[in-house]
């Protein structure tokens, strides 16, 4: 998108220099806010949409729920400005300050003028009649159409159209640019910022006051480490200008700070259970791929706190479902028994987390597991509006298929005493027309970083099994 003009020409000054986006039906169903995502441009909606987004309406879906709200979007423009229609409808009329364009609707029949090889019966090719309708009427203007859909891209590209994806809704362009949570500090570190160094005990931690250049790009709560000996590795505190206070870690990798009978095997996951063990955070992510051992810390975290430290009235776990291939049809029972075959993960760690202590024995273990069980609700998405969970250990796993809205769906019924912890691999996303960069789980990173409340690590090694770890890489 081109960057907003601080001033304003003329009205035809304005059109040649701004560009006229056609909207695709997928864009408003995606996000129906997207009709003023486009800063000082305009935006042109044909008659095929509003035939589409009509069929799409009826459900409870997200799908239909956001076809509803493009409606009434599209309704509320139209009232404020219904006698002039042709000459477009300011996008800042109801009170959005970011668009300073207009929404034009078809309001003339277009010829379908495309090759014969292009069925004219189908919505997505009038919607490219329309564009290149569009592009002939307005020659000095750029005309592009914006689309979800990859093919429909392709085939206005084939016709000389400009076609975008729709990125407003994208937190990342690019993944490999998603906060980790963690800085490795340079091996000069204390030479160049121990100058002037205060430290002190407070809590059985031990923190340092430091300044420096590498503090400009710390974040609160972002885990710092040193390589060498010794080792250290310390939590940002705060960030003031060029001074930052580092607090030391808990070693989890330690038999004696074991987390329910769950070591660390790494740094990442010794940053993670530092994480979720912190009672101060309220929000903690944990993204990485197959194997990295998030669901296990995360539960062994939340038995610990839930069953030992009775922190929580008791565990929830929640996740999308999305069938990886053909979908098996209706499954029978409760709310619970129905989301149990998507649960087999959970099910997996629990058999972990039974075989950590080894001196219960047959009999104390199957005592265990019932108690764990009875701790441990399995909630579906679709009945979380509206509910407040008060002192829970609230754990969203696949997280990366959450939408955006999803997302702070769930995340806003978390009560008083309630943490929130989720879990997800970005490379693995089932959900259509969700991106890397447009999931959910990369938007809620993205806005959570810096939170003084608020904790975020990438997993990077896999701790499941040489095999697994050489499928992941090699695969």
């Amino acid at each position: 998108m081109a960057q907003r003009k601080s001033t304003r020409s003329a009205p035809r000054a304005r059109e040649i220099s701004s560009k006229l986006f056609v909207l695709d039906t997928n864009v408003l169903m995606h996000d129906p806010t997207s009709l003023f995502r486009f800063e000082e441009h305009d935006v042109y909606v044909p008659m095929a949409i509003l035939e589409e987004l009509d069929g799409h309406k009826k459900g409870m879906s997200e799908v239909a729920r956001n076809a509803r709200q493009a409606s009434r979007f599209l309704e509320e423009l139209v009232a404020s400005a219904e006698h002039d229609i042709p000459n477009g409808i300011a996008l800042d009329s109801r009170g959005n300050r970011s668009a300073s364009g207009k929404l034009y609707l078809q309001t003339e029949a277009i010829p379908g003028d495309l090759p014969a090889n292009l069925a004219s019966g189908r919505t997505d090719n009038q919607i490219i009649a329309v564009v290149k309708f569009l592009q002939q009427r307005h020659s000095g203007r750029q005309v592009i159409l914006v689309s979800k859909d990859i093919n429909m891209r392709i085939k206005a590209r084939t016709l000389g159209l400009a076609a975008e994806d729709y990125f407003s809704d994208k937190a990342l362009e690019d993944s490999d640019l998603l906060y980790t949570g963690v800085l490795e500090l340079p091996r000069n570190f204390w030479e160049t910022h121990g100058k002037d160094m205060r430290s002190w005990q407070a809590g059985g931690r031990s923190l340092y006051r430091v300044r420096g250049p590498t503090v400009q790009s710390m974040f609160v709560n972002q885990y710092v480490h040193l390589e060498g000996e010794p080792r250290f590795e310390a939590l940002v505190k705060e960030v003031d200008g060029d001074g930052a206070v580092l607090e030391t870690l808990r070693d989890h990798c330690l038999p004696r700070h074991s987390v329910w009978g769950i070591t660390a095997r790494n740094r990442e996951q010794n940053f993670a259970l530092n994480a979720l063990m912190n009672p101060e955070m309220d929000f903690v992510s944990l993204v990485g791929q197959a194997g990295t051992g998030k669901t296990l810390l995360a539960l062994a975290a939340g038995l610990q706190q839930t069953l030992e430290q009775k922190t929580y009235a008791e565990i929830i776990i929640t996740r999308v479902t999305v069938p990886l291939g053909e979908d098996i049809g209706f499954l029978p029972g409760t709310e619970e028994e129905k989301m149990n075959p998507w649960m087999g993960a959970l099910e997996d760690n629990l058999d972990v987390l039974d075989q950590s202590d080894d001196e219960a024995g047959e009999w104390g273990r199957a005592a265990t597991r019932d108690l764990i069980r009875s701790r441990i609700k399995v909630k579906s998405l679709n009945f979380m509006r509206g509910r407040t969970f008060l002192n829970k250990y609230l754990v969203i796993d696949e997280a990366q298929n959450l939408t955006p809205k999803q997302m702070k769906t769930l995340v806003t019924r978390a009560g008083p005493g309630t943490k929130v912890v989720c879990l997800g691999n970005i490379a693995q996303i089932d959900t259509p027309y969700l991106t890397e960069g447009s999931s959910g789980l990369t938007y809620v990173v993205d806005r959570f970083k810096g939170w003084p409340h608020s904790g975020h690590i990438t997993l990077q090694r896999g701790e499941r099994s040489r095999l697994a770890d050489f499928a992941a890489e090699a695969l």
